[in-house]
């Protein structure tokens, strides 16, 4: 290939797609297939109704194949129609034609290009989403496991960044699952009925389809045919033959299917980025507390070899980042003029797309993260100790409560806090010397209550509840 000619999107920037199931399943060529895929389904259902012969729709069928279509061609002469439905229709016929010329007149019969690119996009999506919902189980299972393994293992919680109290890995690792199932719940909904064939014909009325079928039935005109019978049917038929959802009403300016697609999308990259951005905070030199799985060369630095990057959580907080913004453009395309929109729908491709694309791409990283993070109970326990008892501070606080009221409570546990802080000395020996906590405890009670380690609340059983969640089929 010479620098003048034009090449295939390789995914050279968007590294995490690059080499997953979710590359091939949104690009050009699947894309392509879809469009075929529609229009051949939609000669079956027509056949099923006998509006279209049987020996057509088997041609249509046969014909509609993306190696027999040049994609570049289609993408160029698109530009002419500003869809790709129109030449690839163009195509479609010809092709079908070199087979059986009386099969040509049934390709497309009353459709229209946003029926076909519609449906299309919902096999596409429906694909993009079925290896979505098997990786974000796979996901949780392993979550799971961590969860359960790790229900009584100490660790600093952190809020605004800095140690708050004592918690668990256990608990943080079931939160994230949660979250992924949260996500799994959306995905799943979406595929059980949000993505909707497309059937709208020219303006919405389906009137296309109508008089064709009253064509083949008597030779007549619509006005003697059970119009609504017949639509009722189509989208049965239709419906059936694609594996989509019936639609409730056209769609072609009422953009819910999409919009609900897209805000499943942002959240499953919302859920799997916060995943990612707490092992980014975990991974720090100074932090140290889990690893990302070791592969020879992953993480490597061109400039310190000394390092080695969180490369996975990297590229799910990529995606993290981009989807939610994608998705906001997806739900302004909801603002559709009339019957069908100039430049709006057009607008949806390949934000679509890519929002397939990323989410797909981080849902299968993050499966490879969650079955390969490496603990270290070891270092947690480490950092517990930078803040030692001052991390039960608050237990101690609440002690005191009963004998000092609470906010002299606190406003001594503060001071006595930064005191230790100042000069070193451990808490317990700052509040020892105080009048008013000796009063109340003794060294004994303040030891036993100062111990981060016995602190973590209601993690255990926080963690035992949160796993007793079903993760949903596979």
């Amino acid at each position: 290939m010479t620098a003048a000619e034009p090449g295939p999107d390789a995914g050279l920037l968007v590294p995490v797609c690059a080499g997953t199931p979710v590359e091939a399943a949104v690009d050009d060529r699947a894309w392509l297939q879809a469009m075929l895929d529609a229009e051949a389904a939609l000669a079956r259902a027509q056949s099923t109704l006998g509006t279209v012969p049987p020996g057509a729709a088997a041609v249509i069928t046969e014909t509609a194949r993306a190696e027999l279509f040049d994609v570049r061609a289609l993408a160029l002469a698109a530009r002419e129609t500003a869809n790709p439905v129109v030449p690839l229709v163009r195509e479609l016929t010809r092709l079908v034609a070199l087979s059986d010329p009386a099969a040509a007149e049934y390709v497309h019969r009353g459709s229209t290009s946003q029926d076909v690119f519609d449906t299309g996009a919902m096999l596409v999506s429906a694909r993009v989403a079925r290896l979505l919902l098997a990786d974000l189980r796979r996901t949780a299972d392993a979550l799971y496991e961590l969860a359960a393994a790790h229900r009584d293992t100490p660790m600093a919680g952190r809020t605004l960044a800095l140690h708050a109290v004592p918690t668990t890995f256990g608990l943080k690792a079931a939160g994230w699952r949660d979250l992924v199932l949260d996500a799994a719940d959306r995905v799943a909904g979406v595929l059980a009925g949000g993505l909707p064939v497309s059937l709208g014909g020219a303006a919405g009325t389906l009137a296309g389809y109508l008089e064709y079928a009253a064509i083949a039935a008597a030779g007549g005109t619509s006005a003697g045919l059970d119009r609504g019978g017949y639509l009722d049917a189509l989208n049965g038929a239709f419906a059936a033959e694609t594996g989509l959802a019936r639609q409730r009403t056209p769609w072609h300016s009422l953009r819910t299917p999409v919009a609900d697609l897209a805000a499943a999308l942002a959240f499953t990259t919302g859920a799997l980025g916060k995943i990612a951005v707490d092992v980014q905070s975990m991974v720090r030199t100074e932090v140290d507390e889990v690893a990302e799985p070791a592969v020879a060369g992953r993480g490597r630095s061109s400039a310190m070899p000394h390092k080695r990057n969180p490369v996975l959580a990297t590229l799910i907080r990529s995606a993290a980042l981009q989807v939610p913004a994608l998705a906001a453009g997806l739900t302004q395309c909801m603002l559709a003029e009339d019957e069908r929109s100039a430049g709006v729908w057009h607008a949806e491709w390949p934000l679509l797309r890519a929002c397939l694309r990323l989410a797909g791409g981080a849902a299968h990283t993050a499966v490879e993260l969650a079955e390969g993070l490496v603990v270290r109970p070891e270092r947690m326990r480490g950092n517990l100790r930078l803040t030692g008892s001052q991390m039960a501070s608050e237990r101690v606080a609440a002690a005191l409560a009963s004998g000092l009221g609470r906010s002299r409570a606190q406003e001594l546990l503060a001071e006595a806090s930064a005191t230790a802080r100042h000069t070193g000395r451990p808490l317990a020996e700052v509040l020892a010397a105080l009048p008013g906590v000796a009063a109340c405890l003794d060294p004994r009670e303040l030891s036993v209550l100062l111990d981060p380690l016995g602190y973590t609340g209601a993690a255990g059983p926080l963690v035992d509840r949160a796993l007793e969640r079903p993760a949903g089929p596979a």
